[in-house]
């Protein structure tokens, strides 16, 4: 088992990930205020992937800024639809003006973690994953949002790669644990080379 690090989120996803891969570690939150980074960084024409860099960074440095000489992990997903930023649902009409943008469509999922200590930055790293929607009528795009709780619909966006939006995709290409929001194979790496 990798020494505690401290998770700088509260996805139960990403600490499901880290723990299946012998990563301990604490959840503490950084409650940073996501919507107003990504429409500053939006007003300076940033790319989707720039803005997840820039969120993974900020959670993991504004929570280890508060605890000193510990590993804090920050990470951060976005989909990048030719260049548009599309973001997690905040109901589920949105959820399905979503899907609508996706249907039948290539797009990618970009997942950045950053590892600070001390306030800053030490390591980070971004994948991206390209992925393409089969095409769905409205009625069938309804009827997958009907099966998604509300819970999992806000907490991992429009699709649950490990669930049923497996049966989205005509294609995935990439890493699973990326599309699940954190690329920990990497993340191991780096750790094993630091402990």
């Amino acid at each position: 088992m990798l020494s505690n690090i401290i998770l700088a989120s509260k996805s139960k996803v990403r600490k499901d990930i880290l723990e299946d891969n012998n990563i301990s570690c604490e959840v503490k939150p950084s409650n940073i205020d996501e919507d107003s980074v990504k429409e500053s960084l939006i007003s300076k024409n940033a790319s989707p992937e720039i803005i997840s860099k820039n969120l993974a960074e900020l959670k993991a440095n504004k929570i280890s800024s508060k605890i000193e000489e510990r590993i804090v992990l920050g990470a951060d997903s976005v989909i990048d639809l030719s260049g548009e930023l599309i973001s997690k649902p905040s109901d589920r009409k949105e959820a399905m003006e979503i899907l609508k943008k996706l249907n039948g469509r290539e797009h990618y999922l970009i997942s950045s973690v950053c590892i600070s200590k001390n306030g800053s930055m030490i390591w980070n790293y971004t994948d991206k994953a390209k992925l393409k929607m089969k095409n769905f009528s409205e009625k069938e795009l309804e009827q997958y949002l009907s099966k998604i709780s509300d819970k999992a619909l806000y907490a991992y966006n429009v699709y649950q790669i490990e669930g049923e939006g497996r049966n989205l995709f005509s294609e995935i290409n990439g890493d699973k644990n990326t599309i699940m929001g954190l690329p920990v194979k990497k993340i191991k790496e780096y750790l094993k080379e630091i402990q």
